[in-house]
C-alpha cells in the first residue's frame, strides 16, 4: 500500500553509512527529494520535511539512528491534525456520519466497509441510510452490500433523502443502533445545487462527523476538492478510497496538513475488510517499513473467536488439525482483509506483500485447488486425512478437477505444513518463527 514511499525511505536511509558524514546527509537528503516529489508528494511539504529533518539530524549528529528518528519524528507531526482519529463515538448513541463526496470517488462502497468495519471490528448495531437518489444505480448497490455484510439498511427511492433521514434517525433512536451512516448524493464535480443538498441534509441530520471521501487516484486534485467541501459544508475528516490502485501514495502524506482535517482511514483494497483506521503513528511505522502489530493485531482479535483459536491451538499441538479447521481457518482470514494488506502490517514482510501482486485467498490458484480438493471429499476424509489411501486420491482427483500428482502435492504441503505448525506451537517455537521469517526476509523461503 505504501511500496513507492517506503521505498523512498529507505534508499535515502542507505545513504548515512557512517557518523557526522555531512556529504552522506546531503545524498540522503536529495534522494529523498527527487522520491517524494516523484511520489506525488506536495512540493511545500517535501520542502518542510527536508528542512526539519537535516536541522534535527544535525542537531544530535549526524547518524542513521539520528536521521531515522528525525524522520519519523517529522512524519507523525505533518500527519497529526487538530481532531479526532479513527473512529470515534458519540458520547450518546447514535453516532451520526454523513457520507460526502464527488460521484465516482467509492463513496458507496466506502459506506458498506466502514459499516463492516465498525460491526466487525467495533461490535456495534449499524444503520445505512441510501440518501444518494441522484445516482441510479447507487440505492441498489447499497442494498446488495448491506445484504452481504448483513447490516440493516433504510431506502425508499420513491422519498426525498430529507424524508428519508428523518424516518432513519428515527429507527435508529427507536430500535437503540449504535452508528447511523448516511450515503449521499454526490455530482460529477462541485455545484451549488449539491452544496444546498448537503446542507438541507446536514441541518436534519445534525451529524457527529462528516466524512469526505477522496479517490486516491485523483492524486493533487483529492486535496483541491476535500478543501472545496470543508469551506462550503463542512467536514471533520478524510476517508481515501481506492488508495491500493496509487503506486504512488503521495498524496496520504500531505493531506491532513493541507486540508487541516484528520485523515481519519484509507481504503486498501477492494473487499469489505479492505479499510484501514489512519493512526499517524501506526502509519509511520508501517511508511518506515516496521509493520503495524497493533493494527493487526486489534484486527485478528476481533474477528477471531477466542474459545475457536483456543481449540485449534491445542489440535496443532497433538497434530489433528484437519481440512474442515483449514476451511474454518481461511473464512476467518477472509474476513480480515487482503493477505498483501496482512503481510504488510507484519514488520519485514512488506518485501513479500509486494511480491503477491493482487493474490489473494480468493483469487489464488493454489487456495482455489486446494478448496475444489477438499469439497471433493467425503466428511470422515475431510476430518481424518490419514484415511487418503490412492484409491480415494483418485476418486477425489476426478471430482476436483485436478491430476492425481497435484492432489498428492497438496496432500504433501498440507502435512508438512501441519508439522510446521505444531513445531512453531512448541517451547522453541517462537525463535523459530524469527528465523523463518529471517529467511523469507532474504528471499530464502523455507522448504
Amino acid at each position: 500500500m505504501f511500496d513507492t514511499l517506503t521505498d523512498s525511505f529507505k534508499n535515502a536511509i542507505s545513504k548515512i553509512r557512517f557518523q557526522d558524514d555531512e556529504k552522506a546527509l546531503k545524498k540522503a537528503l536529495g534522494e529523498l527529494k527527487k522520491s517524494l516529489l516523484k511520489a506525488d508528494v506536495h512540493h511545500k511539504i517535501v520542502k518542510d520535511l527536508l528542512s526539519v529533518v537535516e536541522i534535527e539530524t544535525k542537531k544530535v549528529g549526524i547518524g542513521k539512528d539520528q536521521f531515522l528518528k528525525a524522520l519519523h519524528d517529522e512524519l507523525v507531526d505533518i500527519l497529526t491534525v487538530h481532531g479526532n482519529q479513527g473512529f470515534v463515538f458519540a458520547p450518546q448513541p447514535p453516532t451520526v456520519v454523513l457520507m460526502i463526496g464527488l460521484q465516482g470517488s467509492g463513496k458507496t462502497t466506502t459506506t458498506g466497509k466502514l459499516a463492516y468495519f465498525l460491526k466487525e471490528q467495533k461490535k456495534k448495531k449499524v444503520l445505512v441510510v441510501a440518501a444518494d437518489l441522484q445516482r441510479l444505480a447507487a440505492v441498489e448497490q447499497l442494498r446488495q452490500i448491506t445484504a452481504q455484510i448483513d447490516v440493516a439498511l433504510v431506502a425508499d427511492e420513491a422519498k426525498k433523502p430529507q424524508e428519508l433521514i428523518k424516518e432513519a434517525l428515527q429507527k435508529a433512536q427507536k430500535e437503540l443502533y449504535d452508528v447511523v451512516l448516511i450515503d449521499t448524493a454526490g455530482r460529477l464535480a462541485i455545484d451549488d445545487a449539491l452544496m444546498r443538498e448537503l446542507a438541507s441534509i446536514k441541518a436534519i441530520a445534525a451529524p457527529h462527523e462528516l466524512f469526505y471521501v477522496a479517490d486516491a487516484m485523483t492524486g493533487q486534485d483529492a486535496i483541491r476538492t476535500a478543501t472545496s467541501f470543508k469551506e462550503q459544508i463542512g467536514i471533520t475528516g478524510v476517508i481515501l478510497s481506492k488508495f491500493d490502485g496509487d503506486s504512488k501514495g503521495g498524496v496520504a502524506l500531505g493531506l491532513a496538513k493541507q486540508v487541516g482535517v484528520p485523515l481519519r482511514f484509507i481504503g486498501s483494497g477492494e473487499k469489505m475488510p479492505d479499510l484501514d483506521q489512519f493512526l499517524p503513528d501506526r502509519i509511520v511505522k508501517r511508511l518506515m517499513g516496521a509493520g503495524d502489530i497493533e493494527s493487526l493485531a486489534e484486527k485478528t482479535a476481533a474477528i477471531i473467536d477466542e474459545k475457536e483459536a483456543k481449540k485449534i491451538t491445542a489440535k496443532i499441538k497433538k497434530g489433528e488439525f484437519n481440512f474442515n479447521d483449514f476451511l474454518n481457518q481461511m473464512e476467518q482470514m477472509k474476513k480480515i482483509g487482503s493477505m498483501k494488506s496482512m503481510l504488510s502490517m507484519i514488520p519485514g514482510m512488506s518485501g513479500i506483500a509486494k511480491q503477491l501482486g493482487d493474490m489473494d485467498f480468493d483469487t489464488s490458484s493454489e487456495v482455489k485447488a486446494i478448496k475444489a480438493m477438499i469439497f471433493s471429499m467425503t466428511p470422515k476424509e475431510r476430518e481424518n486425512p490419514d484415511l487418503l489411501n490412492n484409491s480415494r486420491k483418485r476418486r477425489i482427483a476426478t471430482g476436483a478437477g485436478l491430476g492425481q500428482v497435484q492432489v498428492n502435492r497438496i496432500m504433501k504441503q498440507f502435512k508438512n505444513a501441519s508439522k510446521m505448525a505444531k513445531k512453531l506451537s512448541g517451547k522453541n517455537g517462537m525463535r523459530q518463527m524469527q528465523d523463518i521469517m529471517a529467511q523469507m526476509q532474504g528471499g530464502r523461503f523455507p522448504r
